[in-house]
């Protein structure tokens, strides 16, 4: 088992992904502890990459593929994991990018690393509407809420999301993280968000803290 761990770890630290998938099939024709493998593999893989990425090992295109091969494993495992009852999670995450903005690769990034660190992930996607961010956090009571805004055009949709959530009694009860190219820590505190992320990694490791809070 230690050895196939460790196989899947390597696969989504090189950004494997045909034999992260592979791996994953693997993992389900031999019947597996998914959550083991998941965690002691998978996840521990985009997890070293990430730091790495921090290190200046590696560069955005290799976490991306690393990512992407996580992405893949998961597909795999999630009808399953779901079927056997979920897994421990710290929490549920809503992101999206905001209305009017297409870019997703960023977003998406954000979403694999979050999920590699035990937070269940709904990802609504790029171009989402003011309205639908707030009829998610409604009908979903996430514990975060993930804004991204790729250009300077669309980051005052960031503020309006958090405007409304105010109007509609919801915004005690989420936590409110900004991210995108444009976007600082400066610009989260002028619109009432929780806080900023810079990057993926930064993402995390603000969850992470904002769950002491």
């Amino acid at each position: 088992m230690k050895e196939f761990l460790s196989q899947c770890e390597r696969a989504v630290r090189e950004g494997d992904s045909e034999r992260a998938s592979h791996l994953a099939h693997e993992t389900l024709k031999r019947e597996y502890d998914l959550l083991a493998v998941i965690e002691g593999g998978f996840a521990a893989g985009v997890r070293a990459a990430g730091a790495l990425w921090e290190e200046g090992e590696y560069f955005l295109p290799e976490l991306a593929f690393s990512a992407e091969a996580m992405k893949v494993a998961m597909c795999i495992l999630q009808p399953e994991l779901l079927r056997q009852g979920g897994s421990r999670t710290k929490g549920r995450v809503l992101i999206g990018t905001v209305q009017g903005d297409i870019h997703d690769i960023g977003k998406s990034l954000v979403a694999t690393m979050l999920l590699a660190n035990n937070y269940e992930v709904v990802d609504l996607g790029a171009n989402v509407s003011h309205d639908k961010f707030v009829a998610e956090v409604a009908a979903q009571k996430p514990r975060f809420l993930a804004l991204s805004a790729l250009l300077t055009t669309t980051m005052p949709g960031q503020r309006e999301v958090v405007r409304l959530l105010e109007e509609k009694g919801l915004r005690e009860d989420v936590k409110v993280i900004i991210g995108g190219a444009p976007t600082s820590e400066q610009w989260s505190k002028e619109i009432g968000a929780d806080g900023h992320g810079e990057n993926a990694v930064a993402a995390v490791q603000l969850a992470d803290s904002l769950l002491e809070k």
